[in-house]
């Protein structure tokens, strides 16, 4: 079999299984491990894919520019939201990160809050709301997904204490965790966690089971995992045993 050919074969049975093992690629091709590793590690070279230990799993399928993610999927943004916001008790003291679902969850918050957020347009959303601190994280605003980061941001973050912590998830796994595609946002995230009594992640569930390079946490920082879909789908299962609950 050509090089291309096992290319396209490793990038069409990661479609349809959402992860793949050298061992078995080895056998289906009829080549050797170290070749198939050579030709994931290419794959991954080129943003195909995210290699992993024995083999490799989907990128998330996640674009990172904000303004076009605002209008993608809003009816599926809106049940987690309203799923994440059965949560949420007034008096709360809850913290935000950036990104659209979090966005739409900030868009149904209605009742007496404090609002710590490095979410810029979430921030925009809740000023001037009835009942309701927000404060809004220092630091860079970074452009593409419109929330603040750096060190400063973080060294303030520090110095807080909320009852939950709502994170935008980029990519989750059930062994390798939480991770990101930029590193100041996974440092912002990193610190919003340990800020928190409750980490909540809210999620579509096509970025479950995905891998990006920049680690935020294990998944047994999580306690709380809220997708659009069903939570007795069968892709939850290795979460849920793990003690995770699944909304």
């Amino acid at each position: 079999m050509l090089k291309e050919e096992r290319l396209d074969f490793i990038i069409n049975q990661l479609k349809s299984s959402q992860s793949v093992k050298l061992a078995e690629l080895s056998e289906a091709l009829q080549v050797s491990e170290d070749t198939v590793r050579r030709d994931i590690e290419l794959l991954a070279k080129n943003g195909l894919l995210t290699k992993v230990r024995g083999g490799a799993i989907p990128h998330s399928p996640n674009s990172h520019n904000f303004k076009e993610r605002i209008n993608v999927s809003e009816a599926d943004k809106l049940i987690i939201a309203n799923k994440a916001l059965s949560l949420i008790r007034p008096g709360d003291t809850i913290m935000l990160d950036g990104g659209t679902t979090t966005y739409t969850l900030a868009g149904l918050l209605d009742m007496p809050l404090t609002v710590i957020t490095n979410n810029v347009p979430a921030a925009a959303l809740l000023a001037g709301r009835k009942d309701m601190e927000v404060v809004l994280t220092g630091g860079r605003i970074l452009p593409d997904c419109q929330a603040t980061a750096g060190s400063e941001a973080v060294r303030m973050l520090q110095q807080v204490h909320v009852d939950m912590c709502f994170i935008g998830i980029c990519s989750l796994h059930h062994e390798i965790g939480v991770s990101s595609v930029n590193y100041l946002e996974s440092d912002m995230k990193r610190a919003m966690i340990g800020a928190a009594d409750r980490i909540v992640a809210v999620t579509m569930h096509d970025k479950i089971g995905t891998a990006e390079p920049y680690k935020v946490c294990p998944i047994n920082a999580l306690h709380t995992i809220v997708t659009e879909i069903d939570a007795a789908d069968q892709m939850f299962k290795p979460y849920k045993e793990r003690g995770i609950q699944v909304l």
